[in-house]
C-alpha cells in the first residue's frame, strides 16, 4: 500500500460516496467500475480537461470540451444519476455542514486543527 492510499488526500464520508475539498462534498467515481474502464474513462477526462484549457478563446471549442468533460464525469459516475441503491439523495457540491454528514465533518475539523496544533 502506498502512502497516498493509506492517506487520502482529502477526507472522504464514511460510506465512500464523496470526499471533502475545503468544507464542500464531491462525489467520488463508481466503486463498482472496472479498474481498466475507470482509467479509461480517467484519460478520457483528463484530455477533456485538457482540451477546455486548449480551446481559451474559442467559445465553440470551449463548449465541446466542456460536454466532454461532463461526459466523462457521467460516465465515471461523479455526475448524473447516482450509483448507490439505497434511495439517498445526492449531496455532491453541497457545503457538508449543511448535509447529513456535518456531524461527522465537524468531527474531522476539530480532529485536524488539533493536528495542527501539536
Amino acid at each position: 500500500m502506498t502512502e497516498h492510499s493509506k492517506h487520502p488526500p482529502y477526507p472522504e464520508t464514511p460510506d465512500g460516496r464523496y470526499f471533502v475539498v475545503r468544507g464542500r462534498l464531491w462525489r467520488k467515481s463508481n466503486p463498482a467500475l472496472a479498474s481498466d474502464l475507470r482509467q479509461r474513462l480517467a484519460k478520457t477526462l483528463m484530455a477533456a480537461r485538457n482540451a477546455v484549457r486548449q480551446a481559451k478563446g474559442d467559445p465553440q471549442a470551449t463548449a465541446v470540451a466542456r460536454q466532454e468533460v461532463n461526459d466523462a464525469k457521467i460516465a465515471l459516475g461523479e455526475r448524473g444519476p447516482v450509483w448507490w441503491y439505497d434511495g439517498q439523495p445526492d449531496f455532491n457540491r453541497h457545503m457538508a455542514k449543511n448535509t447529513p454528514y456535518a456531524d461527522w465533518f465537524a468531527q474531522i475539523e476539530t480532529d485536524e486543527k488539533g493536528k495542527e496544533r501539536e
